[in-house]
């Protein structure tokens, strides 16, 4: 049996302050976007540096207490899975790529006198790994915390 494996991990820095926002049912969560660079040889032979940057949605019940450190510069490390966002607007089909994070944790960077650190799950439930894998693997996986996803939310609370 063939598994579809979606999974993301980034370390970057935030290009601006995370935006707290509000689903119409009143739960708060996340939309930050992510630099992260890669470094690319020029025709001269030299190197320079190249920046792609992701759009991140964190879904969690700590989102208010958590978006005071996710300021633009702070270094973070994320663990999501790609989500693809489709829209109609103005007659055209869209769409969008964003990552879903299941764990954020804070690096360093950012504004003076915040904390690095800290590590966050989000509350979007994940699905049960394969039992074969699980078995087999040393590390711990990061606990979430059981609650609405983003299917929960209603297409007009949410930004994209």
């Amino acid at each position: 049996m063939a598994t579809d494996i979606n999974s993301v991990v980034l370390v970057g820095r935030l290009t601006r302050d995370a935006m707290l926002r509000y689903s119409a049912s009143g739960s708060g969560f996340l939309s930050f976007t992510v630099a992260v660079n890669r470094s690319k040889r020029n025709a001269d032979g030299s190197w320079t540096d190249e920046a792609s940057f992701i759009d991140c949605v964190y879904f969690g019940q700590n989102s208010q207490s958590i978006s005071q450190y996710l300021v633009k510069g702070k270094q973070v490390a994320i663990q999501g899975e790609l989500r693809q966002n489709k829209w109609e607007s103005d007659g055209q089909q869209r769409s969008k790529l964003d990552v879903v994070v299941n764990t954020l944790s804070l690096l360093s960077g950012g504004n003076q006198g915040q904390p690095s650190g800290g590590n966050f799950s989000s509350q979007y439930p994940q699905r049960p790994q394969n039992p074969v894998r699980e078995s087999a693997q040393a590390a711990p996986q990061p606990s979430v915390v059981p609650g609405p996803g983003p299917e929960s939310f209603e297409d007009d609370s949410i930004p994209f």
